[in-house]
């Protein structure tokens, strides 16, 4: 007589072991590893690690099935990043923390940091490119999006509530056409205007000129490979997006704000409108507000008000306030500011 044994169902051990598959290959730490800060396309991973697309796809395939990398689509093309752990209270939510906490340790090889750099530069040649020919027009293709008009108010209620005194000074990163100077110079004892074309430095040039902004100064740098002075608050309207690393780039850029300042970034919230590359040079098509979030505490940055607002053609804006902590105060004790509760607007 034939015994049927019953089937064991290991679902929750299964789940474990899927981790510890992931986890158990070189080339898959390392790119965990390259995701830290980062996230990639399979092509470029492929470039990055010097393997076939086809190998770096099954690779890509284990870590999703583990929950270790998580998935964003860029209009025709999808991203990777690395995936938040799961509550540590829930199954391998320890052991996912552990291992990231661990690949944040490896150290990766310099060809593979080589070549990370090469596929960010050619982003950058990319946006370089695409402002160098489009200056004149470009204003006319944002507002197709989001032109300053729309959010403007927004930023200002914000920055009006940060209560800056008379001496403080403002750094505008990629200021466009220079349409948002005029409320900086109001508002700031100087400001200076930084960007790394010389063709929408002109175009910012004309709107100080029209409104004698005489305590604007220009200047010709790149953000994060140039020299410039820290400034008590640092804004970008719609910059972010042509980073070509921005989590690495928030990290640099919050180094710019002195102890006791604040960043303030508006950007698109994630979208799928991925005619915004051709329209306008945009690298990503906006932003996951937690990812936001994610990147400025990693720079040391603490979080504050946050704003959104709703635009008839979709798409929608958020505007966000980062503090930077004081320095040590002398009884050891680090003070940083509090956040605010996020304010919807429409």
């Amino acid at each position: 007589m034939n015994l049927r044994v019953p089937q064991l169902r290991f679902e929750p051990a299964d789940e474990l072991a899927a981790l510890c598959k992931a986890g158990g290959d070189p080339l898959r730490l390392n790119v965990l590893r390259a995701l830290s800060n980062d996230s990639f396309g399979v092509l470029e991973l492929a470039q990055i690690f010097d393997i076939g697309q086809s190998g770096m796809s099954h690779h890509l395939k284990v870590l999703a099935q583990a929950g270790l990398v998580a998935t964003r689509r860029e209009g025709n093309a999808i991203f990777y990043r690395r995936a938040l752990s799961a509550a540590t209270t829930g199954l391998g939510g320890k052991l996912h923390s552990a291992l990231l906490d661990e690949v944040d340790e490896l150290q990766l090889p310099d060809a593979v940091l080589a070549r990370i750099a090469q596929v960010h530069s050619q982003r950058a040649a990319a946006s370089q490119d695409f402002f160098a020919r489009n200056a004149g027009s470009f204003q006319a293709q944002q507002d197709l999006i989001a032109g300053l008009a729309q959010y403007r108010d927004s930023v200002l209620a914000l920055l009006d509530a940060l209560g800056f005194d008379a001496t403080a000074n403002a750094l505008e990163i990629g200021p466009g056409d220079g349409g948002f100077l005029p409320e900086l110079a109001k508002r700031f004892h100087s400001v200076t205007a930084l960007d790394n074309s010389q063709a929408m430095l002109d175009l910012a040039r004309l709107q100080c000129e029209k409104h004698a902004l005489g305590n604007v100064k220009l200047q010709l740098a790149d953000a994060l490979n140039d020299d410039y002075s820290a400034a008590d608050c640092v804004v970008m309207n719609m910059v972010l997006h042509h980073f070509a690393a921005p989590a690495e780039a928030l990290k640099q850029l919050a180094t710019r704000v002195t102890p006791g300042g604040s960043l303030l970034i508006t950007e698109l919230c994630s979208h799928n409108q991925s005619w915004a590359r051709q329209a306008c040079g945009d690298l990503w098509l906006g932003f996951e507000q937690d990812d936001l979030a994610q990147w400025a505490i990693a720079a040391g940055l603490n979080l504050g008000e946050s704003l959104y607002v709703g635009l008839r053609n979709g798409f929608q804006i958020q505007v966000r306030h980062f503090a930077k902590p004081e320095q040590h105060s002398g009884s050891g004790v680090q003070v940083r500011a509090q956040p605010i509760s996020p304010t919807g607007i429409n």
